[in-house]
């Protein structure tokens, strides 16, 4: 009897250890996450799903329509947009596309920015590639902020 009840004080000596260590982790993690005073918390940013989707949204199957070249293009590209008035800038091209496909997005969290390959097939000649380039701030409505319609690139 000796025995088992040694066994049962050193079994419950144990747990309690243990369950005390893990205490003073779980009660020490919130404070490592915290900033420290003066330090900001990073802004909430857009990830590469949530570009890919708008991306696809944006372009559909033959490029943008009037609406989402008012409200989801930034001031900058859409001035730019403005000025050429013969040659779509949102779309790199002078005409409608038979189908546009959107590749692989990649982010720069610490830039905010996110950008994908968007190809535009043609009845035509040769499928065209172009980067769209999208900020991914997410304390702001998502927009596309710049196109590089630089061959080569895809």
């Amino acid at each position: 009897m000796i025995r088992k009840s040694s066994r049962a004080i050193s079994v419950s000596a144990l747990c309690a250890a243990l369950l005390g260590g893990g205490l003073t982790l779980a009660a020490s993690a919130p404070a490592a996450s915290t900033p420290a005073a003066g330090e900001q918390k990073a802004p909430a940013r857009y990830n590469a799903e949530q570009v890919h989707h708008f991306l696809q949204g944006f372009y559909g199957n033959h490029g943008p329509r009037q609406w989402e070249r008012v409200h989801m293009v930034g001031d900058d590209l859409k001035k730019r947009a403005q000025k050429n008035k013969k040659y779509d800038v949102l779309l790199c091209a002078q005409n409608n596309p038979r189908d546009i496909a959107i590749g692989r997005v990649t982010t720069a969290q610490s830039a905010g920015v996110g950008w994908a390959t968007v190809t535009t097939k043609w009845n035509r000649g040769p499928d065209q590639h172009f980067t769209a380039y999208v900020g991914l701030d997410a304390r702001k409505p998502i927009k596309l902020i710049q196109i590089d319609c630089s061959p080569g690139r895809g």
